[in-house]
């Protein structure tokens, strides 16, 4: 059968065959079909099958159907983890570049103003992941209402992973009316009851067991002692010639640990886990698939959605508790139809979880004997009151944390020590340079403020100081003394300083006369035009001078000469002030 056969059409059909698609996968076989007609599907297949593209080649093309104004979210897929929904974005993108439709991803760890601003412009396709989905829908900034299609990818590890609440509180804002995809490599009994719920007459698909891991990987298992761990796969990358490998451990302080470890042995490794940021695990992955690094150490949190073509190797470091997490991490090798090998490490520790594991494979693991680091201790792990075997591993991933975290808190009492010490200190004076000391032998208080001041004064250059003792020369001017400019602007013009007595006599004027009348209505109004200018010298009125000049009487100044044109010019008029260099006699 082809795609064309399932019903697919063009621009669909032509992007498939860009990506070296030739034959759909026995999942996509039976379940785009149903997803074409719009019918719920439940699909489980094994990973590494081409799940994605069962739900994503029907999606694209009822959505290119028909076209809605506005661009709102008429699809959302709901994944587990961020790298999962990377992958499940790429993959829109590549089926659909033919197509007129926009999809976006939106996940938690990174700043959400990118994500926003491209939900503004409008998206058909929206892959999130459920914190950061909880977020922007209660910010406003996604609408739900005109949703047609809802995926639930990896759907078992969703609700199993703690997403349970997550997921019924974002199922309550999608619309009653829409089609519900199901899609995920194991189901277990405890979530089958949940997901036959939320469906609505379901078309189940299912085309190998549940969780049956790929017959093309090659499995093989390894007894070994947790303290020779490291050196074994340091030993089996080398022996075996490994090209890329994938490394599962049970915790995030093992995955360091781990990743340091295969450093120090010469091996290019990163870790990738829940404390990365990320930016870092984007870094890391893209690094290990550009093949910078041989090695890509993960927690589960890697185990679902890593797709990584021609991967060769995947390591169990530590076996995992759920036994259906162990399908997920050995089918990140021998994905479409390529082979891979599967390495487990197993010590006196994960017995009970090996059991578990035969019990889900109905068949035990190929045990390998004669490496170098057989399994030397059998003894029980020792138990804690509640009965529960006290794992060394997890005791020392929380040591790890607690030494972090009591290093992260006396850091940051540090910090606020400082500041609050910066705060209460006063300013600091500007520094002052160091002076040389001068010596204060001979030297004694100064006994009055005066003394004080003068020998603190700074020291100038002795000036000779001006003899003000000849006031009275006739021309001051030739003086070797020179005046400042006050005193030059304030000298009058050489006018005959007679007395006034002596010009009244001369003019042959009284010394008394009679005080001048009112003048009467028609005088005023002659009084309002104007007059011609006086002369510059003014004349006595009468032979007695006007009230209201200077208060002296002696001595009083002649009137002010005012222009015509309404200026004053104080070299025009006689000085107001009598200058001190001039005498009476």
């Amino acid at each position: 059968m082809t795609f064309q056969e399932l019903g697919l059409k063009g621009p669909i059909l032509k992007a498939l065959a860009q990506q070296g698609y030739e034959r759909p996968s026995p999942i996509q076989e039976k379940a785009i079909p149903p997803a074409l007609a719009g019918k719920d599907v439940l699909g489980c297949a094994q990973t590494g099958t081409g799940k994605t593209c069962a739900f994503a080649a029907p999606i694209l093309q009822r959505l290119a159907a028909r076209q809605v104004k506005g661009r709102p979210i008429r699809a959302l897929i709901l994944t587990p983890t961020r790298e999962l929904a990377l992958q499940i974005q790429e993959s829109f993108q590549a089926y659909g570049r033919h197509l007129p439709l926009r999809s976006a991803v939106i996940f938690g760890g990174v700043g959400q103003n990118p994500q926003v601003e491209q939900l503004k412009k409008g998206v058909d396709i929206l892959v999130a992941t459920p914190g950061r989905l909880g977020d922007l829908y209660n910010q406003k900034f996604v609408d739900l209402s005109r949703l047609e299609i809802f995926v639930l990818d990896e759907a078992d590890r969703m609700l199993d992973m703690g997403f349970i609440h997550d997921v019924r509180r974002i199922l309550g804002w999608l619309p009653k009316k829409k089609q519900t995809l199901f899609f995920s490599a194991t189901m277990p009994p405890e979530v089958q009851g949940l997901v036959d719920s939320l469906l609505v007459d379901p078309v189940k698909v299912a085309v190998d067991p549940v969780s049956s891991p790929v017959e093309v990987i090659q499995q093989s298992l390894y007894y070994v002692d947790r303290g020779n761990k490291s050196k074994l796969l340091a030993s089996l990358i080398f022996e075996l010639g490994v090209k890329n490998a994938l490394v599962f451990t049970r915790t995030k302080h093992g995955a360091n640990k781990v990743a340091g470890d295969l450093g120090k042995a010469g091996i290019s490794a990163a870790a990738i886990h829940g404390n990365k940021s990320q930016t870092a695990r984007q870094q890391a992955l893209a690094d290990f698939k550009s093949g910078k690094v041989q090695v890509l150490v993960a927690t589960d949190i890697a185990a679902r959605g890593l797709d990584i073509e021609e991967l060769s190797h995947v390591f169990n470091y530590n076996l995992p508790d759920v036994p259906e997490t162990y399908v997920h991490r050995i089918g990140r090798t021998g994905r479409a139809g390529h082979g891979g090998t599967a390495i487990s490490f197993c010590d006196a520790n994960e017995k009970e979880e090996l059991k578990a594991i035969h019990k889900l494979l109905g068949r035990p693991i190929p045990v390998v004997e004669g490496h170098p680091w057989p399994m030397e201790i059998f003894e029980p792990l020792p138990k804690d009151k509640k009965g529960r075997v006290i794992n060394p591993e997890d005791a020392e991933a929380r040591a790890a944390a607690k030494e972090k975290r009591r290093q992260r808190d006396a850091a940051n009492k540090a910090a606020a020590q400082a500041k609050k010490e910066a705060r209460a200190a006063p300013a600091e004076p500007a520094p002052v340079l160091p002076e040389k000391k001068k010596s204060r032998r001979g030297v004694r208080n100064s006994a009055t403020l005066e003394e004080a001041l003068t020998a603190t004064a700074p020291a100038h250059p002795a000036m000779p100081e001006p003899e003000f003792t000849d006031f009275r020369r006739p021309d001051p001017f030739a003086s070797d003394t020179i005046m400042d400019a006050t005193a030059r602007l304030l000298a009058p013009r050489k006018l005959s300083r007679q007395p006034e007595r002596e010009q009244r006599r001369e003019k042959n004027l009284p010394g008394k006369e009679r005080k001048p009348e009112k003048p009467n209505r028609k005088e005023r109004r002659g009084q309002d035009k104007p007059q011609p200018a006086p002369s510059s010298v003014p004349a006595p009125l009468n032979g007695r001078k006007k009230r209201g000049g200077s208060r002296g009487r002696g001595s009083r100044p002649p009137e002010v000469t005012i222009r015509s044109n309404g200026q004053k010019d104080s070299t025009e008029q006689p000085s107001l002030m009598k200058p001190y260099y001039l005498s009476d006699d």
